[in-house]
């Protein structure tokens, strides 16, 4: 069984860096035992799964725990030889979910977070990459013979094991600590980056680089530069790159470490701005409809651009509500149920803006998508109350309120250890008063959001709320929350082997009958990952939005996989009730303390908010909200795309068309118009012809490039035009 499972193993050049040894597989097996460390155990019995996927989806649904790993490989000493620095063996594990403790042939090399009944007690490191180093020349390594990587798995709820990446080993080279990226960048008629190369090693580094600047849609060349560098350790050099900022300019870079040889490759497609910023004119943005039920407490700002300070009014509020003309802030209850109609106004010195809105009272909530901010994709379970207080003021501070985000969530990770005596739930050490960051919130016209599971345990291992829903409902009411993220993770162990609908409704009907009974609205969200088909159910529950999909990651293959299958669904979806496909990957993500910019081009990150406008997904971002760019910003701030989002008929789009790599959807709006998404899931450049007769689109007059905000002309027999690789057109036809 070794001899065969070795064979597995396989020997991997990459352009001239050091070569790997994959560990594509793995055998493996529940429990624990500090036997299972030494290379000499036989494992011979323990299944074979995939190292890079969480266990749940190799046979182990609903397990949590404790697990082992055991990967032999032989490591030839050709590895060493080949290497160009030869100083230490990199075992690479990438993602852990949740605590990992390594071993080399029943040596430890690494440990990553806690485990239960360590000395200060579990904390889970699940998003930190595991890439454990030792020095060449370590006992434990056995050259040209077969070695055992061991690595013991601590799972507290959620998924498990080494996943979001393909573990392998390798020789550590100083490419390895080269990294190359943007720094500054600014737009405008002669736009420029800053390309910045750090060496991350105590050591110096000398090499080449050459970078190219080309347009890919011509394939011409516009820039090419070679520079000879010598870096210091942890030494950094800056170079200044002029560029046009318009689609398809794409730069690439090679750098040659001179000892060695070893190259570090890559390209990257340059961030090009499309939206015109907001005129020194007063515009009211955002949703033009509201739902709230009789007696509850009433907050929605005016989202408003234009020069300050504006003066904000609100003619024919009912009874209860009032209008604060310097914030925007409705504010009040309403204790009768009707729809109202409301003309809401901005004005400043340079004019007037007026809008009706529709305030619905009665017992429909939520009738648009939700927009804000969840801690989970930025900060993990590391969140505390001021980098969610510093998350709230970036929102306000950097304009995003004032385009309608509004919700600021806690995700995981803001649960105490224990329940008071009385069963009440309180924050941990991270939040030292909820109450009060609800009211700041509130005061700045925010809604705050807020975390829990119908399970013991979160997927964090904090306190879940089986058995307390009421009293937890009761919490969340006092403290003035808004918003309720359920995360179905550790109920799999109450609910068994049951995948009956009556097991899967069950949870999120005893907590809906528990928020019903409080005195405010709080928004009701499922997260159960899709199963039993929840968006056929939801409604039933209460529920405003259910998760139809796994966690999404900062990838393409993400992305498309989980936001190109959503068509399906599009009858499940309308005012009160909508397809969760997960939160936006745009920005500074990490899910802890080591963030990093999105790994998805800028055609793909148009790409994803337009299609999450389209299927009229809650749109929550994940991201540092102090660290936005100008491109992230720009990308979030468009008021034409978001209004697809928010439109009050509330329906998602349809897919028309789907063949070979080119898909179209469309989406009806409330006032007659259509949204129109021309997607290219292709890798390369797209021109495209589409015609409104085969979409069913006659008799529209006027085409508007949504991104762009210009209308293109008539809108005639149909359009074409040129889309980016994995990019998108964005139209909105009018009659």
């Amino acid at each position: 069984m070794k001899q065969l499972f070795t064979l597995i193993v396989i020997l991997i050049g990459l352009a001239g860096r050091a070569q790997q040894l994959s560990l594509a597989g793995a055998l493996f097996t529940t429990g624990d035992s500090t036997a299972w460390a030494a290379p000499s155990f036989n494992d011979s019995q323990w299944k074979t799964v995939t190292a890079g996927k969480v266990w749940q989806s190799q046979g182990y649904p609903g397990y949590h725990g404790f697990a082992w790993y055991r990967m032999h490989v032989v490591i030839p000493s050709a590895l060493r030889s080949g290497a160009g620095w030869k100083d230490s063996l990199r075992v690479f594990l990438a993602h852990v979910n949740d605590v990992d403790e390594t071993y080399l042939n029943g040596v430890r090399i690494g440990k990553t977070g806690r485990f239960p009944g360590d000395v200060g007690g579990y904390d889970s490191k699940w998003p930190f990459v595991r890439d454990y180093r030792l020095a060449v020349d370590a006992p434990c390594i056995r050259w040209d013979k077969d070695n055992v990587i061991a690595v013991r798995v601590y799972d507290g709820g959620g998924t498990g094991g080494i996943f979001m990446g393909q573990p392998f080993v390798t020789m550590l080279e100083k490419t390895d600590g080269i990294h190359i990226g943007v720094g500054d960048v600014r737009y405008g008629s002669g736009s420029s980056m800053r390309l910045l190369v750090d060496n991350q090693f105590n050591t110096s580094v000398s090499g080449q680089l050459d970078y190219v600047v080309e347009d890919i849609i011509t394939g011409k060349e516009i820039l090419h530069r070679r520079e000879d560098l010598s870096l210091a350790p942890m030494g950094q050099r800056s170079f200044e790159v002029s560029l046009p900022n318009r689609e398809g300019i794409r730069y690439r870079y090679t750098f040659t470490e001179k000892n060695s040889g070893k190259q570090l490759q890559d390209k990257q497609n340059f961030a090009y701005i499309l939206t015109p910023s907001p005129g020194a004119s007063p515009r009211i943005n955002g949703s033009s409809v509201f739902g709230c039920r009789p007696g509850s407490p009433i907050l929605w700002k005016i989202p408003a651009t234009g020069e300050r300070p504006l003066r904000f009014g609100a003619e024919g509020l009912p009874e209860g509500l009032v209008v604060d003309g310097t914030t925007g802030i409705i504010s009040g209850k309403v204790s009768r149920a009707g729809v109202f109609s409301v003309l809401l106004s901005v004005a400043n010195s340079l004019g007037v803006d007026k809008r009706r809105w529709t305030l619905h009272v009665g017992d429909t909530l939520g009738y648009t998508p939700a927009m804000g901010w969840n801690s989970w994709n930025c900060w993990g379970l590391s969140v505390n109350a001021d980098r969610v207080r510093s998350s709230a003021q970036a929102m306000l501070d950097k304009g995003l309120a004032d385009h309608g985000w509004n919700y600021i969530n806690i995700d995981d990770g803001w649960e105490a250890a224990e329940r008071a005596a009385d069963g009440t739930i309180y924050p941990n050490e991270k939040f030292p008063d909820m109450k009060a960051l609800s009211d700041w919130l509130h005061d700045r016209g925010l809604k705050f959001g807020i975390y829990s599971s119908p399970g013991p345990r979160t997927c964090g291992g904090f306190l879940g709320s089986y058995s307390k829903e009421a009293e937890d409902a009761h919490t969340y009411a006092n403290w003035g929350v808004d918003y309720l993220k359920y995360d179905w993770c550790s109920y799999d162990a109450i609910a068994g082997k049951d995948t009956s609908l009556q097991a899967y409704m069950k949870p999120y009907q005893v907590m809906q009958r528990a928020l019903r009974a409080q005195p405010r609205d709080i928004l009701y969200s499922l997260c159960q990952y899709g199963m039993g088909q929840v968006w056929k159910w939801g409604p039933q529950v209460d529920a405003q939005s259910w998760r139809t999909t796994g966690d999404i990651e900062d990838t393409w293959s993400s992305l498309r996989s989980i936001g190109f299958r959503q068509s399906p669904l599009y009858p499940y979806a309308g005012p009160g009730h909508f397809n969760d496909p997960d939160m936006l990957i745009v920005g500074q993500v990490g899910w802890g303390e080591n963030l990093h910019p999105t790994r998805l081009t800028p055609d793909e990150q148009y790409t994803h908010v337009s299609l999450w406008c389209m299927l009229s997904a809650p749109l929550l971002l994940g991201c540092d909200l102090s660290k936005l760019d100008p491109f992230t910003l720009n990308l979030l701030t468009n008021d034409e795309v978001l209004a697809i989002d928010q439109d009050a008929l509330g329906r998602q789009a349809h897919r028309q068309v789907a063949v070979d790599g080119y898909q179209v959807y469309v989406k009806s709006l409330a006032d007659g118009s259509v949204a129109v998404g021309v997607f290219n899931l292709d890798d390369s450049v797209r021109h495209v012809s589409v015609n409104w007769r085969n979409l069913g689109l006659e008799g529209y007059k006027v085409v508007r490039d949504v991104w762009r905000q210009v209308d293109r002309g008539s809108a005639g027999e149909g359009l074409t035009g040129v889309v980016m690789p994995h990019g998108v057109l964005l139209l909105r036809l009018r009659k």
